[in-house]
């Protein structure tokens, strides 16, 4: 224990030389943190009702055109993990199922891109071991989430991502062991999963802006 350039007591270290803080100095924490970060949350809700709807309006949609429009999002979606991992890696040690998920997400973009020729029942497949273990990394985080800043308004959205995490779990074991037939059941399944795990994460988004803005952080310049 010892005091930060702050004057708090309660903060320690580790010889990694990761923070580890009180459940109030990690709520803090957290908050600096959400208030730089809110809109990595946001964009991957965006790109995840982005890819929803137009996997559900798309007329005809071939296999290949919606593997393209998945890679995409995959990738996007990666990356604002990876970035918001990065951010948050001398807060607590819960960063790591952060990294976990984007880097996965982005290897799936990546395969989907890759692989030449592939076919339905193998894009399923990708999808949905994909969202497996996206879904087991973002419970997992959520989870770390909540044991960090407790009940403050720091952790506020933590109860949302644990929703989606779960959405993203049931939806990859349907697409894997109870796989549906024919292309137009499987494009609307993806689409509205992708709408409702997207708006799941614009509305985590902004219940961590909106804490982050009761706090007096918004407007602060980031340290």
């Amino acid at each position: 224990m010892y005091c930060d350039e702050r004057g708090r007591t309660d903060v320690t270290t580790e010889p990694s030389g990761r923070y580890e803080f009180s459940e109030r100095d990690g709520a803090d924490a957290l908050l600096r943190i959400g208030k730089d970060l809110w809109w990595a949350v946001l964009l991957r809700g965006i790109v995840a009702v982005i890819f929803g709807i137009v996997a559900l309006v798309w007329p005809g949609v071939t296999v290949w055109a919606l593997v393209v429009v998945f890679g995409a999002y995959a990738i996007v979606d990666g990356i604002s993990a990876i970035i918001r991992a990065v951010q948050s890696r001398r807060v607590e040690s819960g960063w790591v199922w952060w990294l976990l998920g984007g880097v996965v997400s982005l290897v799936a973009g990546i395969v989907a891109f890759v692989w030449p020729g592939i076919t339905a029942l193998a894009a399923v497949f990708v999808i949905g071991i994909w969202a497996i273990m996206g879904g087991i990394l973002e419970i997992a985080g959520s989870i770390r989430l909540r044991k960090v800043a407790g009940t403050s308004p720091g952790a506020s959205h933590w109860g949302m991502l644990l929703f989606a995490g779960i959405v993203e779990l049931l939806f990859g074991l349907v697409l894997v062991f109870s796989p549906v037939s024919g292309i137009l059941s499987i494009v609307w399944l993806i689409g509205v999963f992708a709408v409702l795990f997207g708006v799941l994460f614009v509305v985590s988004a902004f219940q961590v802006r909106s804490a982050a803005k009761k706090a007096g952080l918004l407007g602060q310049p980031a340290e």
